[in-house]
């Protein structure tokens, strides 16, 4: 359309720039006229504006919201900056943030925003600080409930780096929103917008991350997959700031791993969706940190991720861990109510296009909501993940972390001590446990488990 009115334009501006009889002239005025008339009824390009069909998002890096917590353990800052420091698994040129009010009960303002490479501590790398937007301002204020998405800007992100993500509250807010087990040291400031500063001025520390933050993407043409769990995805017990979850670990594997056929190559996001205490058929109604249920967070963790087309799902260890015993060898929840749950999954997931890996439940023996009923339980359901063909493939974490001498507890070397979560070791035996093959079908279909080994 536009094009068609520059010609327009010119041909009229080619009558003006010759001798023409009064007849013509007049005409030529009136096409003139016309041409300006219609000019100004069509909308004009806001400068600098990008064709937004020809982009695609992909996650880097995510977390989960939840909350809110104990009235004790809730976190409150006023007239501060928040530097919040993330990971990513994949690199891109232009980058985004997502910021999350979905637990609070009244608007949250952020007064500033700014992204940058981390260089270290709250440091960020010289030359690398952007100012963020959100709709085109500095500023932006969510009602409670909701989320928002930064403007893109660019930004040479690294692989397997370090990002600062530094956000000005300029009023008193609580954080009622919140993923409790970061395992990342972030950074609280003195009072004031200190969002442009190379070293922020550090109050405190803290090692969760406040609900102002749940996911960064880039710009890239690959998938994401999404890592949907409790603590095990989370996480608990690995060393803090050293990036030893298994979704960390299968990061990094999918970024060294060449493998023209697969098409891998670094182009996988993995987004860790893990909440510690999750649940996938009810909450904890004295812990709601643990978060929503998986049935009831699934659109938002799952369905909200850019670029989600894979999901793995290892979920179950606390709704059996959590059941009480109703008689002689039975439990309150049984492995047909969490087979329902996870067929519901499988379902919602397709249904949008997403292939879905169940994984195995780790052993168990020696935690402190152990028992024999519980193991017969989380056995029927390893049985039915690994048989089923349900799924679209299957990693099998029990496999890869039990001892073979004592099955329904871990090998010693992969046990951080509480006999529920692993150790650095562990988890890194978790994330080598991934086939690689799974992921080989870029896009929306997936390899069935006979063909993933």
């Amino acid at each position: 359309m536009y094009s068609a009115l520059l010609d327009v334009v010119r041909r009229t501006a080619a009558l003006f720039s010759q001798p023409l009889p009064a007849d013509r002239r007049r005409r030529g005025m009136l096409l003139g006229g016309a041409a300006l008339a219609i000019a100004l009824t069509l909308p004009v390009p806001r400068a600098g504006a990008r064709d937004w069909t020809s982009e695609r998002w992909v996650g880097t890096w995510g977390t989960a919201p939840a909350g809110p917590p104990p009235a004790a353990s809730l976190q409150t800052f006023s007239n501060q900056t928040l530097r919040l420091i993330v990971h990513t698994s994949i690199g891109g040129n232009r980058v985004r943030i997502r910021v999350s009010n979905e637990f609070g009960t009244v608007p949250l303002t952020i007064g500033a925003a700014r992204i940058g490479v981390r260089a270290s501590g709250s440091d960020v790398a010289p030359g690398s600080d952007r100012a963020l937007t959100f709709s085109g301002r500095s500023t932006i204020t969510i009602p409670a409930g909701a989320p928002a998405l930064s403007d893109p800007v660019e930004l040479n992100v690294p692989a397997l780096g370090d990002l600062a993500i530094s956000l000005y509250l300029p009023g008193t807010v609580e954080a009622n929103t919140i993923h409790g087990t970061a395992l990342q040291t972030n950074y609280v400031s003195l009072p004031g917008d200190f969002t442009g500063a190379a070293t922020l001025p550090v109050q405190r520390t803290i090692t969760s991350w406040p609900f102002f933050l749940t996911e960064v993407d880039v710009e890239g043409s690959g998938p994401a997959i999404v890592a949907l769990g409790d603590s095990i995805t989370d996480g608990t017990r690995s060393t803090v700031d050293t990036n030893n979850r298994w979704p960390d670990w299968l990061a990094r594997r999918l970024q060294t791993v060449r493998d023209p056929v697969a098409g891998l190559n670094g182009r996988i996001g993995v987004v860790n969706r893990g909440i510690s205490g999750n649940r996938l058929l009810s909450i904890n109604p004295a812990n709601l940190v643990a978060g929503r249920s998986i049935l009831e967070r699934f659109d938002r963790d799952v369905l909200a991720t850019a670029g989600v087309r894979y999901l793995t799902l290892m979920i179950g260890i606390n709704d059996i861990g959590n059941s009480t015993v109703t008689g002689p060898g039975s439990l309150s929840i049984t492995a047909e109510e969490l087979i329902a749950g996870y067929r519901q999954v499988i379902a919602r997931a397709h249904a949008k296009g997403i292939a879905v890996f169940g994984a195995t439940l780790t052993p168990f023996e020696g935690a402190g909501y152990f028992s024999p009923e519980k193991e017969v339980v989380r056995q029927a359901v390893n049985n039915w993940i690994r048989s089923s063909d349900e799924f679209d493939g299957v990693i099998d974490f029990d496999l890869a972390t039990r001892d073979p001498a004592h099955p329904s507890r871990f090998l010693p070397a992969y046990d951080s001590g509480d006999h529920l979560h692993p150790s650095d070791l562990g988890y890194q035996a978790m994330g080598n446990a991934v086939p690689l093959a799974l992921f080989r079908s870029v896009g929306t279909a997936a390899l069935k488990p006979a063909q993933a080994k």
